[in-house]
């Protein structure tokens, strides 16, 4: 009985002291990570948003149906916004996309922020070919489906979940951000 409950007090020792480390490195790195994740988001808005020459990420409109816009300025006139939009249907689980607009809703860029997606087959969704070609579209102006569905937008061969996923991702993005966008560009300082 004295093996058990020395092995349960060093087990337990062990337990809070480990709570007490990893409680301490979470506080100790907190800035830091919080550094880099706000670098990323910038880099981010950087490939998305037309040229601005505001803080996009500091410069958010929120909307009543939880919409969250970073709003896109040059010298002081608002050219566009971005938004994240995401989708479960993922091959690997959900796909965190950026999804960059001018104030007319043509996508300027998009960004794959998060994907668990198989290496080499969809993971090629974060890809440049695969990503431009939904620049200069809109909601009104394409069939939101890949082509093997009888839409327009390009699947990757071998992998046609992962398009998919990514296709429904901007779709409903882009189907909020036409109910929101009188919030987000209601000011009369919108270049069109």
């Amino acid at each position: 009985m004295k093996e058990v409950f020395k092995l349960v007090f060093v087990l337990t020792l062990v337990g809070v002291l480990a709570g007490l480390i990893l409680s301490y490195v979470n506080d100790a790195t907190r800035a830091a990570r919080a550094y880099q994740d706000r670098l990323e988001l910038l880099n981010a808005l950087k490939v998305v948003l037309p040229g601005h020459t505001n803080e996009a990420d500091k410069d958010v409109v929120k909307t009543a149906r939880g919409g969250k816009y970073y709003v896109s300025r040059k010298d002081g006139k608002v050219n566009g916004c971005a938004f994240v939009t995401s989708s479960d249907k993922g091959y690997g689980g959900k796909i965190r996309l950026l999804v960059g607009v001018d104030t007319l809703g043509r996508i300027h860029g998009v960004v794959i922020l998060e994907q668990h997606e198989t290496p080499g087959l969809g993971a090629r969704i974060a890809e440049e070919g695969f990503l431009s070609q939904f620049r200069g579209r809109d909601i009104r102006n394409t069939n939101w489906k890949v082509k093997k569905d009888g839409g327009d937008i390009d699947q990757i061969t071998g992998a046609t979940i992962s398009p998919r996923a990514v296709v429904e991702a901007i779709k409903a993005g882009l189907e909020r951000f036409n109910l929101d966008k009188g919030v987000i560009y209601g000011g009369s300082d919108v270049v069109q």
